[in-house]
Protein backbone atom coordinates (compact mmCIF):
# COMPACT_ATOMS: atom_id res chain seq x y z
CA UNK A 1 0.00 0.00 0.00
CA UNK A 2 1.52 3.38 -1.13
CA UNK A 3 2.82 5.42 1.95
CA UNK A 4 0.64 9.06 1.92
CA UNK A 5 2.07 10.91 4.42
CA UNK A 6 5.22 12.90 4.06
CA UNK A 7 7.74 12.84 6.05
CA UNK A 8 8.03 14.54 9.34
CA UNK A 9 11.44 14.73 11.11
CA UNK A 10 11.45 15.71 15.08
CA UNK A 11 14.70 17.21 16.78
CA UNK A 12 16.18 17.09 19.98
CA UNK A 13 19.13 17.45 22.36
CA UNK A 14 21.34 14.47 22.73
CA UNK A 15 24.35 15.42 25.10
CA UNK A 16 27.11 16.90 24.71
CA UNK A 17 30.58 16.02 23.59
CA UNK A 18 33.76 15.94 25.58
CA UNK A 19 34.53 19.45 24.47
CA UNK A 20 31.09 21.11 24.72
CA UNK A 21 29.54 20.73 21.40
CA UNK A 22 25.87 20.23 21.46
CA UNK A 23 24.52 17.19 19.44
CA UNK A 24 21.26 16.46 18.30
CA UNK A 25 19.08 13.44 17.48
CA UNK A 26 16.84 13.30 14.66
CA UNK A 27 13.65 11.14 14.33
CA UNK A 28 12.87 10.76 11.05
CA UNK A 29 8.92 9.05 10.62
CA UNK A 30 5.86 9.00 8.03
CA UNK A 31 2.78 6.64 7.87
CA UNK A 32 3.68 3.45 6.72
CA UNK A 33 7.43 3.49 6.96
CA UNK A 34 10.18 2.37 9.15
CA UNK A 35 10.96 5.00 12.56
CA UNK A 36 15.12 6.70 11.99
CA UNK A 37 16.99 7.82 13.99
CA UNK A 38 20.06 9.80 13.16
CA UNK A 39 22.39 11.72 15.29
CA UNK A 40 24.96 14.64 13.82
CA UNK A 41 27.68 13.25 16.00
CA UNK A 42 29.25 11.47 13.02
CA UNK A 43 25.90 10.95 11.18
CA UNK A 44 25.37 7.78 13.11
CA UNK A 45 22.38 5.67 12.42
CA UNK A 46 21.33 5.13 15.56
CA UNK A 47 17.98 3.04 15.06
CA UNK A 48 15.71 1.95 12.35
CA UNK A 49 12.54 0.35 13.84
CA UNK A 50 10.75 -1.78 11.27
CA UNK A 51 7.72 -4.28 11.55
CA UNK A 52 7.70 -8.21 11.48
CA UNK A 53 5.29 -10.42 9.36
CA UNK A 54 2.59 -10.24 12.58
CA UNK A 55 3.49 -6.40 13.18
CA UNK A 56 5.78 -6.31 16.07
CA UNK A 57 8.53 -3.97 15.37
CA UNK A 58 11.82 -3.98 16.02
CA UNK A 59 15.18 -1.94 15.92
CA UNK A 60 17.42 -3.74 13.27
CA UNK A 61 20.71 -1.54 13.41
CA UNK A 62 23.00 -2.08 16.23
CA UNK A 63 24.14 0.88 18.26
CA UNK A 64 24.11 2.25 22.11
CA UNK A 65 21.99 3.20 24.41
CA UNK A 66 23.05 7.01 24.05
CA UNK A 67 25.31 9.68 23.27
CA UNK A 68 28.33 8.61 25.23
CA UNK A 69 28.59 4.86 23.80
CA UNK A 70 28.66 6.78 20.03
CA UNK A 71 31.48 9.40 21.61
CA UNK A 72 33.49 6.41 22.52
CA UNK A 73 32.48 3.78 19.38
CA UNK A 74 35.28 1.70 17.69
CA UNK A 75 33.03 -0.29 15.97
CA UNK A 76 31.41 1.93 13.03
CA UNK A 77 28.18 0.97 14.17
CA UNK A 78 25.93 3.53 12.05
CA UNK A 79 28.33 5.99 11.27
CA UNK A 80 29.01 8.01 8.15
CA UNK A 81 32.37 7.48 7.17
CA UNK A 82 35.47 9.56 5.69
CA UNK A 83 37.52 10.81 3.84
CA UNK A 84 37.97 7.30 2.40
CA UNK A 85 35.81 4.68 4.12
CA UNK A 86 38.02 0.68 4.20
CA UNK A 87 40.86 0.62 4.14
CA UNK A 88 44.49 2.74 2.30
CA UNK A 89 47.55 0.16 2.35
CA UNK A 90 50.31 1.44 4.00
CA UNK A 91 48.32 4.39 5.33
CA UNK A 92 50.09 6.43 2.34
CA UNK A 93 48.84 7.28 -1.33
CA UNK A 94 50.40 9.20 -4.70
CA UNK A 95 48.15 11.65 -6.42
CA UNK A 96 49.93 13.94 -9.43
CA UNK A 97 53.29 12.44 -8.03
CA UNK A 98 53.25 13.69 -4.55
CA UNK A 99 53.09 11.09 -1.92
CA UNK A 100 50.41 11.51 1.19
CA UNK A 101 50.96 10.13 4.22
CA UNK A 102 48.02 9.10 5.98
CA UNK A 103 47.53 7.62 10.03
CA UNK A 104 47.81 4.07 9.95
CA UNK A 105 44.74 2.49 12.80
CA UNK A 106 44.43 -0.36 11.42
CA UNK A 107 47.68 -2.16 11.65
CA UNK A 108 49.99 -0.96 8.74
CA UNK A 109 46.98 0.91 6.92
CA UNK A 110 44.32 3.00 7.16
CA UNK A 111 41.01 2.32 7.88
CA UNK A 112 37.55 4.50 7.30
CA UNK A 113 39.65 7.63 7.22
CA UNK A 114 41.68 7.25 10.09
CA UNK A 115 41.42 7.86 13.78
CA UNK A 116 39.94 10.53 13.69
CA UNK A 117 37.83 10.06 11.01
CA UNK A 118 34.44 11.65 9.52
CA UNK A 119 32.44 9.45 12.34
CA UNK A 120 34.33 11.03 15.22
CA UNK A 121 33.19 14.62 13.85
CA UNK A 122 30.51 16.45 14.54
CA UNK A 123 28.20 17.45 11.29
CA UNK A 124 25.78 20.74 10.67
CA UNK A 125 22.32 19.64 10.59
CA UNK A 126 19.87 21.02 9.33
CA UNK A 127 15.99 20.49 8.32
CA UNK A 128 15.44 20.85 4.47
CA UNK A 129 12.49 20.32 2.13
CA UNK A 130 12.16 17.62 -0.53
CA UNK A 131 9.57 15.83 -2.96
CA UNK A 132 9.12 13.19 0.29
CA UNK A 133 8.52 16.37 2.64
CA UNK A 134 11.09 17.00 4.84
CA UNK A 135 14.86 15.26 5.01
CA UNK A 136 18.15 15.48 6.91
CA UNK A 137 20.81 17.51 5.56
CA UNK A 138 24.45 16.84 7.34
CA UNK A 139 27.35 18.38 6.29
CA UNK A 140 31.00 18.25 7.21
CA UNK A 141 34.10 20.65 6.16
CA UNK A 142 37.24 18.33 6.69
CA UNK A 143 40.38 20.61 6.22
CA UNK A 144 43.44 20.63 3.63
CA UNK A 145 45.48 17.71 5.76
CA UNK A 146 43.27 16.54 8.07
CA UNK A 147 44.25 13.30 8.96
CA UNK A 148 46.80 13.97 5.67
CA UNK A 149 44.51 13.64 3.26
CA UNK A 150 45.17 16.91 0.53
CA UNK A 151 42.68 19.78 0.02
CA UNK A 152 39.94 20.81 2.09
CA UNK A 153 36.58 18.89 1.44
CA UNK A 154 33.07 19.77 2.38
CA UNK A 155 31.00 16.41 2.37
CA UNK A 156 26.50 16.64 2.44
CA UNK A 157 24.79 13.14 3.37
CA UNK A 158 20.84 14.13 2.72
CA UNK A 159 18.93 11.66 4.36
CA UNK A 160 15.43 10.82 3.55
CA UNK A 161 12.60 8.37 4.21
CA UNK A 162 10.58 8.03 0.83
CA UNK A 163 6.95 7.37 -0.29
CA UNK A 164 7.79 4.06 -0.85
CA UNK A 165 9.15 3.69 3.32
CA UNK A 166 13.02 3.56 2.29
CA UNK A 167 15.39 5.42 3.43
CA UNK A 168 17.97 7.12 0.87
CA UNK A 169 21.10 8.61 1.78
CA UNK A 170 22.60 11.51 -0.76
CA UNK A 171 25.88 12.06 -0.73
CA UNK A 172 27.88 14.90 -2.41
CA UNK A 173 31.51 16.33 -1.91
CA UNK A 174 33.70 19.18 -3.62
CA UNK A 175 37.43 20.07 -2.97
CA UNK A 176 39.19 22.85 -3.33
CA UNK A 177 42.65 20.89 -4.28
CA UNK A 178 42.82 17.69 -5.89
CA UNK A 179 41.96 14.62 -3.13
CA UNK A 180 40.41 10.79 -2.89
CA UNK A 181 36.79 10.45 -1.31
CA UNK A 182 35.09 7.59 -0.68
CA UNK A 183 31.75 8.15 1.58
CA UNK A 184 29.37 5.48 2.88
CA UNK A 185 27.39 4.20 5.95
CA UNK A 186 28.27 1.79 8.19
CA UNK A 187 25.15 0.36 9.40
CA UNK A 188 25.15 -3.13 11.15
CA UNK A 189 22.01 -5.09 10.59
CA UNK A 190 20.27 -7.91 12.46
CA UNK A 191 16.34 -8.05 10.85
CA UNK A 192 15.32 -10.08 13.96
CA UNK A 193 16.19 -7.12 15.93
CA UNK A 194 19.35 -5.90 17.40
CA UNK A 195 20.87 -8.16 19.90
CA UNK A 196 19.00 -11.23 18.70
CA UNK A 197 21.80 -13.67 18.41
CA UNK A 198 23.64 -13.97 14.94
CA UNK A 199 22.87 -13.43 11.33
CA UNK A 200 23.86 -16.70 9.76
CA UNK A 201 20.68 -18.19 8.97
CA UNK A 202 19.53 -14.71 7.34
CA UNK A 203 19.50 -15.04 3.71
CA UNK A 204 21.46 -13.15 0.94
CA UNK A 205 21.29 -12.31 -2.71
CA UNK A 206 24.57 -10.24 -3.80
CA UNK A 207 24.53 -8.92 -7.37
CA UNK A 208 27.86 -9.90 -7.79
CA UNK A 209 29.75 -12.17 -10.46
CA UNK A 210 33.52 -11.47 -8.63
CA UNK A 211 35.23 -9.83 -5.62
CA UNK A 212 38.26 -8.27 -4.86
CA UNK A 213 40.52 -10.36 -2.94
CA UNK A 214 43.19 -9.63 -0.07
CA UNK A 215 45.98 -9.89 1.77
CA UNK A 216 47.10 -11.40 4.83
CA UNK A 217 46.05 -7.41 5.98
CA UNK A 218 42.99 -6.86 4.23
CA UNK A 219 44.06 -4.83 1.51
CA UNK A 220 43.03 -5.69 -2.15
CA UNK A 221 45.85 -7.20 -4.16
CA UNK A 222 44.11 -5.60 -7.62
CA UNK A 223 42.82 -8.94 -9.29
CA UNK A 224 38.99 -9.24 -9.75
CA UNK A 225 38.17 -13.13 -8.69
CA UNK A 226 35.42 -14.45 -9.80
CA UNK A 227 32.71 -15.45 -7.63
CA UNK A 228 32.39 -19.11 -9.33
CA UNK A 229 32.98 -22.10 -7.43
CA UNK A 230 33.70 -20.23 -4.01
CA UNK A 231 32.25 -19.57 -0.76
CA UNK A 232 31.68 -15.78 -2.14
CA UNK A 233 29.10 -16.55 -4.87
CA UNK A 234 25.78 -14.99 -3.05
CA UNK A 235 24.52 -14.89 -7.09
CA UNK A 236 21.12 -17.26 -5.66
CA UNK A 237 19.94 -16.57 -2.37
CA UNK A 238 21.79 -18.51 0.09
CA UNK A 239 22.30 -18.54 3.86
CA UNK A 240 25.16 -15.91 5.26
CA UNK A 241 26.22 -19.31 7.66
CA UNK A 242 26.44 -21.95 5.13
CA UNK A 243 29.98 -21.57 4.19
CA UNK A 244 31.09 -18.73 6.81
CA UNK A 245 33.98 -21.06 7.72
CA UNK A 246 34.89 -22.73 4.59
CA UNK A 247 38.14 -24.03 4.72
CA UNK A 248 39.21 -20.98 1.65
CA UNK A 249 42.13 -18.68 1.89
CA UNK A 250 39.92 -15.88 1.53
CA UNK A 251 37.56 -16.71 4.60
CA UNK A 252 40.38 -17.28 6.68
CA UNK A 253 42.11 -13.50 6.32
CA UNK A 254 38.75 -12.19 7.03
CA UNK A 255 37.63 -14.17 9.91
CA UNK A 256 34.30 -14.64 7.62
CA UNK A 257 33.30 -12.27 5.15
CA UNK A 258 34.50 -9.19 5.32
CA UNK A 259 35.50 -8.14 1.59
CA UNK A 260 34.50 -6.10 -1.35
CA UNK A 261 31.65 -7.09 -4.02
CA UNK A 262 31.52 -5.62 -7.54
CA UNK A 263 28.74 -5.23 -8.18
CA UNK A 264 26.91 -5.48 -11.50
CA UNK A 265 25.18 -3.11 -13.83
CA UNK A 266 26.94 0.87 -14.55
CA UNK A 267 28.47 2.70 -11.32
CA UNK A 268 26.54 5.75 -11.32
CA UNK A 269 23.06 4.22 -11.95
CA UNK A 270 20.63 3.38 -9.15
CA UNK A 271 20.61 -0.62 -9.01
CA UNK A 272 20.01 -3.47 -6.92
CA UNK A 273 23.25 -4.43 -4.96
CA UNK A 274 21.96 -6.88 -2.44
CA UNK A 275 18.73 -8.46 -0.27
CA UNK A 276 18.69 -10.15 2.82
CA UNK A 277 15.37 -12.19 3.94
CA UNK A 278 15.66 -13.16 7.89
CA UNK A 279 12.70 -15.69 6.95
CA UNK A 280 11.93 -16.33 10.78
CA UNK A 281 10.76 -12.30 11.30
CA UNK A 282 10.08 -12.27 7.44
CA UNK A 283 12.06 -8.57 7.28
CA UNK A 284 14.03 -8.22 4.26
CA UNK A 285 16.04 -5.44 3.26
CA UNK A 286 17.03 -4.27 -0.19
CA UNK A 287 20.27 -2.43 -0.64
CA UNK A 288 20.06 -0.15 -3.88
CA UNK A 289 23.25 2.25 -4.95
CA UNK A 290 25.56 4.22 -7.59
CA UNK A 291 28.45 2.73 -6.39
CA UNK A 292 30.55 0.42 -8.20
CA UNK A 293 30.74 -2.22 -5.38
CA UNK A 294 29.61 -3.43 -1.90
CA UNK A 295 31.93 -4.41 1.47
CA UNK A 296 30.14 -7.17 2.73
CA UNK A 297 30.88 -7.98 6.48
CA UNK A 298 30.13 -10.31 8.76
CA UNK A 299 30.57 -8.48 12.30
CA UNK A 300 33.64 -11.27 12.69
CA UNK A 301 35.03 -9.05 15.05
CA UNK A 302 32.33 -8.92 17.71
CA UNK A 303 32.68 -10.59 20.94
CA UNK A 304 29.56 -10.16 22.81
CA UNK A 305 31.55 -7.42 25.19
CA UNK A 306 29.68 -4.79 23.92
CA UNK A 307 25.97 -4.23 25.01
CA UNK A 308 23.86 -2.57 22.76
CA UNK A 309 21.20 -0.01 23.42
CA UNK A 310 18.56 -2.68 24.56
CA UNK A 311 21.15 -4.37 27.12
CA UNK A 312 21.91 -7.55 24.91
CA UNK A 313 25.33 -8.56 23.92
CA UNK A 314 26.68 -7.99 20.36
CA UNK A 315 27.81 -11.70 19.54
CA UNK A 316 30.52 -12.86 17.01
CA UNK A 317 28.34 -12.42 13.74
CA UNK A 318 25.52 -10.74 14.97
CA UNK A 319 25.23 -8.53 12.57
CA UNK A 320 25.65 -8.03 9.18
CA UNK A 321 27.27 -4.37 6.93
CA UNK A 322 26.86 -3.79 3.42
CA UNK A 323 29.22 -0.66 2.86
CA UNK A 324 28.26 0.68 -0.63
CA UNK A 325 31.89 1.95 -1.73
CA UNK A 326 34.29 2.26 -4.14
CA UNK A 327 36.72 -0.49 -3.84
CA UNK A 328 39.21 -0.46 -1.21
CA UNK A 329 42.91 0.85 -1.41
CA UNK A 330 41.57 2.27 -4.72
CA UNK A 331 44.19 5.07 -4.67
CA UNK A 332 46.99 2.52 -4.99
CA UNK A 333 45.06 0.84 -7.61
CA UNK A 334 45.42 2.06 -11.02
CA UNK A 335 43.38 -0.80 -12.44
CA UNK A 336 40.05 0.12 -10.39
CA UNK A 337 37.54 3.11 -10.35
CA UNK A 338 39.22 5.97 -9.88
CA UNK A 339 38.08 7.86 -6.53
CA UNK A 340 40.23 11.16 -7.12
CA UNK A 341 38.33 14.39 -6.89
CA UNK A 342 39.56 17.67 -8.31
CA UNK A 343 38.72 21.13 -8.13
CA UNK A 344 35.44 21.92 -10.01
CA UNK A 345 33.86 18.43 -10.16
CA UNK A 346 31.24 17.23 -7.53
CA UNK A 347 31.47 13.77 -6.22
CA UNK A 348 27.87 11.76 -5.58
CA UNK A 349 26.61 8.64 -4.92
CA UNK A 350 23.42 7.67 -3.60
CA UNK A 351 22.24 4.96 -1.69
CA UNK A 352 18.82 3.47 -0.88
CA UNK A 353 17.80 0.97 2.40
CA UNK A 354 14.33 -0.61 1.63
CA UNK A 355 12.80 -2.59 4.74
CA UNK A 356 9.48 -4.87 3.50
CA UNK A 357 7.95 -7.61 4.96
CA UNK A 358 8.21 -10.90 2.76
CA UNK A 359 4.77 -12.32 1.69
Amino acid sequence: MPVQAATRIDRKPYGKTASGEAVELFTLSRAGAPTVEITNWGGYLVSIVAPDRAGKAADVTLGYADLAGYLADTSYFGCLVGRYANRIGKAAFSLDGKRYALSANNGPNTLHGGPTGFCHRLWAAKVVSGKDGDALELSYVSRDGEEGYPGTLTATVVCSLREDGSLMLDYKATSDAPTVVNLTNHAYFNLAGEGEGTILDHVLQLESDSFTPVDATLIPTGELQPVAGTPFDFRKPTPIGARIDAADEQIRRGGGYDHNFVVRGTPGELRMAARVVDEKSGRVLEVLTTEPGVQFYTGNFLDGKVKGKSGKPYVKRGAFCLETQHYPDSPNQPGFPSVVLRPGQVYRHTTVYRLSVAK
